[in-house]
């Protein structure tokens, strides 16, 4: 393509694109309940694990983002090259099983922090579901209408939104300096009567993303990033993603720290709100819910756009198709826009469940595949017959994806042992 080759000189800011939309993505209702209630339960103790969270989920996504580089599919295509079509039967349930229950969580917790915002109705519940469903009902229009670049910016101004709010509150309840640092660097895990492992645990697992990591690749086609020296590009994009990624859950961890808050629910993101309203005032109230606004809808839309070329590429390749380095999913498709359709609605089922039920199910099946991504991406990248020699996986590359497979299999496993 004419004018690639300087694509890995361009200036910073423009190298930055898909590891934003990635970051607001992955920046959800998990990591905003799950760090401001692990900041009050743990304190800034456990800060370190934010980062540790979060560098795993970069080493995986750069894996990703090598493979496709290197030959010129996404991995799920690889996967399939190589291993059969029985993979897409295979991931096929777990997409849909996903779609469900993360619909759900983004529906539930964008109706909640709406209704925080406009308290129209005498209960948070009722309020949840009907917010809820305009919500994905705005993100369905927004996607279906406005296309990548749309949504590229929308997503970029609600990452802006988000980060800023985040950094402002956790300055403005600064637990000191000297206890920040030893979070950071002091790694150590509180008892909190029994409980310090496992919420310190959820907080490593939950920093970031899950499946939509695999939409990384997808992204990089719509920017027209697919040459192997693109990968030095792909990968300050990546860092910059989840350096947002990790300072919201830092200053959130901080925000929770300063404040004490009880209980879980559908009332969470209000309690939290009214907690800050009298520390702050009103001014920090609306602060800390127009911040929660941008991160969950920002979500919200992330998936909507961009799960389904997931979709769109297993029905491709079921049929005998497959893109090559170049070829984008069109979003105009039927295959596209029917699961389009198919996540904006159908998950509305799950607003009348529980709200800790529906993020616990999305916490424990988004869990479940990373396991799956660092064992392919260790036998993938690990062959100089596949990547070359020099995209080949590299020792400490080895070590940390190891340490993602072990770890990320024991908190899919705890719920059930």
């Amino acid at each position: 393509m004419p004018g690639r080759a300087s694509a890995s000189r361009a200036p910073l800011i423009l190298m930055i694109g898909p590891g934003l939309l990635l970051a607001a993505t992955g920046v959800g209702a998990g990591d905003l309940a799950t760090s401001s209630f692990v900041g009050g339960l743990l304190g800034t103790t456990v800060l370190w694990a934010v980062v540790v969270g979060a560098f795993f989920k970069f080493v995986v996504t750069e894996g990703l983002a090598r493979w496709q580089l290197a030959t010129g599919e996404t991995l799920i295509e690889g996967a399939v090259s190589r291993l059969g079509r029985g993979v897409v039967w295979l991931f096929m349930p777990y997409l849909l099983l996903w779609s469900f229950f993360v619909g759900s969580a983004l529906m539930s917790a964008t109706g909640v922090t709406l209704h925080a915002m406009l308290p129209v109705f005498e209960h948070a519940e009722r309020g949840k579901v009907v917010f809820g469903i305009a919500a994905s009902l705005a993100g369905l229009v927004l996607v279906w209408f406005g296309g990548y670049r749309l949504f590229e910016t929308v997503m970029r101004v609600c990452i802006a939104v988000m980060l800023v709010t985040a950094v402002l509150a956790a300055g403005l309840l600064w637990p000191g300096t000297l206890a920040v640092l030893e979070g950071l660097f002091l790694p150590q895990i509180p008892e909190a009567g029994g409980q310090g492992l496992s919420w310190t645990l959820a907080l490593i697992g939950g920093v970031g993303g899950t499946l939509t990591v695999l939409c990384y690749g997808y992204w990089l086609r719509e920017e027209g990033r697919t040459q192997k020296d693109d990968l030095r590009v792909c990968r300050i994009d990546l860092a910059t993603g989840y350096i947002v990624t990790a300072v919201f859950g830092l200053a959130m961890v901080i925000v929770g720290s300063s404040i004490s808050i009880e209980g879980t629910g559908a009332r969470l993101l209000v309690m939290l709100s009214d907690r800050l309203e009298e520390v702050m005032g009103p001014a920090g109230k609306w602060m800390f819910l127009v911040g929660a606004l941008g991160a969950v809808f920002s979500s919200l839309l992330g998936v909507w756009q961009s799960v389904p070329y997931l979709f769109a590429d297993c029905w491709g390749l079921l049929k005998g198709g497959r893109a090559d380095a170049v070829t984008r999913v069109d979003t105009r498709s039927a295959p596209y826009r029917s699961y389009l359709l198919l996540i904006a609605t159908v998950p509305m089922f799950g607003l009348f469940w529980s709200f800790r039920d529906i993020q616990l199910a999305y916490a424990v099946i988004g869990a479940l595949l990373f396991p799956v991504l660092a064992l392919t991406l260790l036998i993938f990248n690990g062959r100089s017959a596949w990547v070359g020699p020099n995209f080949r996986n590299r020792p400490l590359t080895i070590v940390v994806l190891v340490v993602v497979l072990l770890f990320f299999s024991w908190i899919g496993l705890r719920p059930f042992v």
